[in-house]
């Protein structure tokens, strides 16, 4: 069975922080410059993806 799986690319994420105000369960943290995601906290809501300049967010299905 698929599910949701979110992911930060760190080859472009640069450490800006403008998706973790944006997370409703604060799934998101920042571990240095890289957005750090705790999947048993997110939702899959999408509300940070549009937040991210370089477009370093997306959920996948596995």
């Amino acid at each position: 069975m698929a599910h949701l799986h979110f992911i930060v690319d760190d080859d472009l994420c640069y450490g800006c922080g403008a998706c973790i105000g944006l997370c409703p369960t604060n799934a998101l943290s920042m571990k240095g410059l890289l957005a750090i995601v705790e999947q048993s906290q997110c939702t899959y809501c999408e509300l940070c993806i549009p937040s991210c300049p370089v477009d370093a967010l997306l959920i996948e299905t596995r």
